[in-house]
This record gives structure tokens, C-alpha cells and sequence, in this order.
């Protein structure tokens, strides 16, 4: 479900650009190109993959030997290749409404050898599940529910689309990212705090405009209980890359708060916008692509439920 992710009370700012995980309902990002955003949103993804190989490792013991696992809003396939690794018996569906992030990711199944058994499903979400040849054994949906109008019926539609015992795992919460030193020796110490109370005032502005957005307390245990499923585990993953950072982790820093500038810069204060703009000064010594104390800390939260045999 395209988002300019992602993704609440717990949804990360700095991954809520469309993580490479989460596109197929293009609600007020019909104008995003996804040919264009589709390396960003793999190098991502890419950078976040111990916390996704954590998150495997533990639904692999949960479900075992699956026959298809599909990935609802998978981008361009990083970790519907991920699960293509994890359940070398199962044949593996990449579901997402872009086009061109589903060509990557048919790309990089071919090239790790999953070829044969991956496959992609184009369409608007969750409807074009009803395009898939049987029920899955396991579907997984990262930081894209919360951005459909009814996240319960929603829920429910997947939960319709699982063998009976088969797991919905979703991924929605947890801690978001954090990046910088709470005093960083320049502007206002907290930036990054404010900035957080700005993205939730943001999300909520973007769930209200939905159109037939359904109000809900975001309890996902409860919700998929609602929705006709049995919630059978809550856990969280840590990504935690210390300084001094990779060029990898610093330019996913520096696209994050150069998206967040954009997005929310207009309402933080004239400080924190100048402050902003020199962490994101390529000349300045303090900014993000120079200075050595940058990190990348943030935890994802995982939810998993059953349908009733």
C-alpha cells in the first residue's frame, strides 16, 4: 500500500517514505514515480534487512513448511526474496500495486535463484489477492494496513486469502527511528523529538482524510481478533547500527530527514527548520553526510494471528 511510509502512535517518520516495503494502495501518492523511487526504496529495505532476517527466523519457527507465502505490499521484493531464502520449500508471491517495483523485484529473485518459484501479483490492495491460484500458508504486510480507511476490514480480507491455519504476520509499530545525539552540539537540543510530535500530527491529518476512514484504537491484537483471527504472538526487532555508520546507513539518514523536511518542515519552528537544513548541508561539517556520530536505532513491532482451522 504506497506510503510515503513509512507509517500512528508508533509509526516511523523516517521510514515512512515507502521503506521498499508497503505499496499498493496509492490513496494521495498516485503522482509518485516508482521507477524512480524503486532504488531508494531497495537500498532501504537493504539496510533494514538483519531486523527483516530476525523477523523470518522467528515466523519460520511459527510456520513450518509453507506451501505459499505472499507478500502483501511488497515493493520491489527484498524481503519477499528474504522469505524466498527462509522457506526454500515454498513457492513466494510479491503483491503490490506498482508495476515497476514488482519488475524489480521479479529481477531479483531471478538473480539470487528463486526464479522458479516466485511470482508477482500487480493490483490495487488487498482486492487483487483474489487473483492468487490457492490460499496462502503465510502472508505478511509491513507498515501498509495502517493507511487503508478500514484497517479491520482490511484485516479481515487478508485473513480471507489464508488457508485455515495459515499466519497473517503484520508488521505496524514499534520505536521510530532515531539518528542523531539528543544535543548534537548545534540548534536546540531534542530535534529529532519535535520532529516526531510534528509526524504524528502529520499521520493523523493523513488518516482522518481517507475517504471513509474508520476511527481506530490502534490494538492489533484486538483487531485481528475482530476480524476473525487468532492472535498468536507479539514480537519486536531491533535494527541497531551504531557510529560510525556505513555510506549506506548515512545516505538512508540523509534521504530520511531530506523527506521529512519536505513533508513536515513547514510546521516546526524557524530553529529547528534552519538547524534541519544545515544537518542536510552536504558542506556543512555538523550535517549528516560528514559528521561521525551518526546512528541508526529504531524497533519494529510484529504481529502474527491464525485462521481458525
Amino acid at each position: 500500500m504506497a506510503h510515503d511510509h513509512h507509517h500512528h502512535d508508533t509509526h516511523d517518520p523516517a521510514h515512512e517514505q515507502g521503506h521498499g516495503h508497503g505499496h499498493g494502495h496509492t490513496h494521495d501518492h498516485a503522482d509518485i514515480d516508482w521507477a524512480e523511487m524503486a532504488p531508494h526504496l531497495e537500498a532501504q529495505a537493504e539496510l533494514y534487512t538483519p531486523l527483516y532476517r530476525q523477523a523470518a527466523t522467528w515466523l519460520a519457527r511459527e510456520v513450518t513448511d509453507p506451501g505459499l507465502v505472499v507478500d502483501v505490499g511488497s515493493g520491489p521484493g527484498v524481503v519477499s526474496c528474504l522469505f524466498a531464502d527462509t522457506f526454500p520449500g515454498a513457492r513466494v508471491v510479491a503483491a503490490d500495486g506498482a508495476a515497476p517495483l514488482l519488475e524489480r523485484a521479479r529481477a531479483r529473485a531471478e538473480r539470487l535463484g528463486f526464479g522458479d518459484r516466485f511470482g508477482t501479483l500487480a493490483g490495487d490492495l488487498p482486492g487483487a489477492l483474489s487473483e492468487l491460484d490457492y490460499p496462502a500458508d503465510l502472508m505478511w504486510a509491513s507498515q501498509s494496513l495502517h493507511h487503508l480507511p478500514d484497517q479491520r476490514a482490511a484485516l479481515a480480507a487478508l485473513g480471507g486469502h489464508l488457508a485455515p491455519g495459515g499466519t497473517l504476520a503484520i508488521l505496524e509499530g514499534g520505536l521510530p527511528a532515531r539518528f542523531l545525539p539528543r544535543d548534537m552540539g548545534i540548534g536546540r537540543p531534542g530535534l529529532q523529538a519535535r520532529i516526531r510530535a510534528a509526524e504524528e500530527d502529520a499521520f493523523a491529518e493523513m488518516r482522518a482524510d481517507l475517504p471513509d476512514s474508520v476511527a481506530e484504537t490502534e490494538n492489533w491484537p484486538a483487531m485481528l481478533t475482530a476480524a476473525g483471527l487468532k492472535h498468536t504472538g507479539t514480537r519486536s526487532f531491533l535494527l541497531d547500527l551504531p557510529a560510525p555508520v556505513s555510506d549506506a546507513a548515512r545516505d538512508y539518514v540523509a534521504t530520511s530527514l531530506s523527506r521529512l523536511r519536505e513533508r513536515i518542515g513547514e510546521s516546526l519552528a524557524a530553529d529547528d527548520r534552519a538547524t534541519l537544513d544545515r544537518l542536510l548541508d552536504p558542506a556543512d561539517e555538523a550535517g549528516v553526510h560528514r559528521r561521525q556520530d551518526l546512528f541508526v536505532l529504531v524497533a519494529h513491532t510484529v504481529y502474527t494471528a491464525v485462521r481458525p482451522v
